[in-house]
């Protein structure tokens, strides 16, 4: 399970990165395209968190 989570781990920063760079593209935070990255980034931290507490 410790690499299940480690993989995540690594897709969740390049998300947090890619979210960064979006923001920084089109300024806002209300954007589309930065709301659909936010969305990507909780899907996978959400993923993290339940493998972390076994979640059913």
């Amino acid at each position: 399970m410790q690499n299940t989570q480690g993989v995540i781990l690594l897709s969740v920063e390049r998300a947090r990165q890619k979210l960064y760079r979006t923001q920084k593209r089109y300024g806002v935070l209300s954007h589309p395209k930065v709301i659909e990255q936010s969305k990507i980034l909780d899907e996978l931290l959400n993923q993290y968190y339940c493998k972390k507490a076994v979640c059913q």
